[in-house]
């Protein structure tokens, strides 16, 4: 099995098992053949109408799969799966960077049109030190203002890393604390 393609942690040790597949025999072979799969540029591709598509080495297509991180801040390019429509694993990826570039262009357009989290690179202003504040920042897809309802809505991270929930639910990611300019960390303190 290539090493780039296999098990995750909590999963048989062939990483490919279904709740179909009852047979070891079976569900290795799946495996096997779903690990060669992946690997080939040709089974992930994007069709005309926009949608992800994965055939698998049995022949089945799957229209409209979804990468998904398991570790979408700590390891953005390491454990990633593949999920049709209902949500049913199709592969396991270890580490992107194993995959063909056809592949890894095509799980990083998916990946990006799934995951919505502006990262934060500067903190501008802050309307209040109280909660509800709104906070007008510069993020890594342009501008924002974002309504912070309590601290509780700051999650730390681990390495300095900061997650911020605004009203409506848009996750705002702070890639490093400490990295931030002298002016947006003293705003942060505050909340923090």
């Amino acid at each position: 099995m290539n090493p780039a393609v296999g098990t995750h942690p909590g999963s048989p040790s062939n990483g490919f098992a279904t709740s179909s597949e009852t047979n070891t025999e079976t569900a290795t072979a799946t495996a096997t053949e779903v690990a060669q799969a992946i690997i080939r540029a040709d089974h992930l591709h994007w069709n005309g109408a926009g949608r992800l598509v994965f055939t698998g080495a049995d022949g089945r297509v799957s229209v409209g799969v979804m990468p998904v991180r398991a570790f979408p801040i700590s390891a953005a390019e390491e454990g990633l799966s593949l999920v049709d429509a209902d949500g049913h694993e199709l592969a396991w990826i270890d580490r992107l960077s194993d995959m063909p570039l056809a592949v890894q262009e095509a799980v990083r357009r998916g990946l990006q049109e799934r995951e919505f989290m502006p990262e934060i690179q500067r903190l501008k202003a802050v309307s209040s030190y109280a909660t509800p504040s709104t906070w007008q920042v510069d993020t890594d897809r342009g501008a924002f203002e974002l309504v912070l309802k309590g601290e509780e809505d700051i999650r730390r991270l681990g390495g300095g890393a900061l997650l911020v929930a605004d009203s409506h639910g848009v996750q705002f990611l702070v890639r490093d604390l400490f990295a931030l300019d002298r002016h947006s960390r003293k705003l942060l303190d505050r909340f923090l």
